[in-house]
């Protein structure tokens, strides 16, 4: 087993090289230089990345690729899903690739992961490593630099396919944790689908009914709002995957903001709500000052 300093595979391919595929590669071609990467993509993305330096090699589909030792699938949740679909008509020839996906959503991925091959090993990850805009161009190297990086082994993931990737993604100075899927998506829902919505909304109605007059906004509306500028081509297919647990945690927000909605001329139930945001975000804090 290598060492920390030395590269964990020969060979990686990468299918979509946004914002999370591209700063993977960029990642890896600073940590392991020795690694040879390969780009499925768009030409325009795919000309982009080579001429940056990120990848050394591009194809036009999984189909095309040659035994590479780690395949990550990077592009939007249902798209993975096709390319694992892809994979699993392959010739066996491909050899006994790791295959990951970097999917917001996990439970819809991981069972479609039982239709490869045996000869691959598919282990469901999720870098919590997003910003605000999307794309090649936003990639960079450090983006997963002390962040979450969760993988989503079911009872037949085989547990050296687990153990490698994340040593790899540690490698590239991200922090590993396992949940199961369902369990991921139920937090991530909370987490990370809920505040999108959210913000996204926000912006929306501030937008319509304020925007002539944006240049009175404080920094309070820019911050509430960061994640606004966020592609709804990713988002769409999170949502779909993930709507039951989504719905939840909106019914959830809409309960509360009703409640707020209700109590404006008294405070009652304002205040109880903000001293308890303000407890939960003291929480969520903690450590990151």
């Amino acid at each position: 087993m290598p060492s920390s300093d030395e590269p964990f595979f020969q060979t990686i391919a990468i299918a979509g090289l946004g914002l999370i595929g591209g700063s993977i590669a960029l990642a890896v071609r600073e940590r392991w230089p020795s690694i040879r990467i390969i780009g499925v993509d768009h030409p325009s993305v795919l000309a982009h990345a080579t001429g940056s330096g990120a990848i050394d090699r591009s194809v036009a589909s999984v189909r095309d690729l040659d035994a590479p030792d780690l395949i990550i699938l990077a592009a939007p949740v249902h798209q993975n899903i096709q390319l694992l679909n892809d994979l699993a008509s392959i010739r066996a020839g491909l050899g006994r690739a790791i295959v990951t996906d970097v999917g917001g959503t996990k439970r819809d991925i991981v069972e479609a992961a039982r239709n490869l091959r045996p000869s691959f090993a598919f282990v469901g990850g999720h870098p919590i490593g997003g910003a605000e805009r999307g794309g090649f161009g936003f990639a960079r190297p450090d983006l997963f630099a002390g962040r979450p990086w969760i993988f989503t082994p079911d009872p037949t993931t085989p547990p050296q396919a687990v153990a490698t990737l994340e040593r790899f993604a540690g490698g590239i100075g991200a922090r590993t944790t396992r949940l199961d899927a369902p369990e991921h998506d139920r937090l991530m829902a909370y987490l990370s689908h809920l505040p999108q919505l959210a913000a996204s909304a926000v912006m929306e109605v501030v937008g319509r009914e304020a925007g002539t007059g944006f240049r009175l906004a404080g920094r309070g509306l820019v911050d509430t709002t960061r994640l606004a500028s966020s592609p709804a081509s990713v988002w769409k297919d999170i949502c779909a995957s993930n709507a039951d647990t989504i719905g939840q945690a909106l019914d959830l927000l809409i309960d509360r903001l009703t409640a707020l909605r209700a109590d404006l001329t008294r405070g009652e139930k304002i205040e109880a709500i903000f001293d308890d945001a303000a407890h939960w975000r003291a929480e969520l804090m903690k450590g990151r000052d």
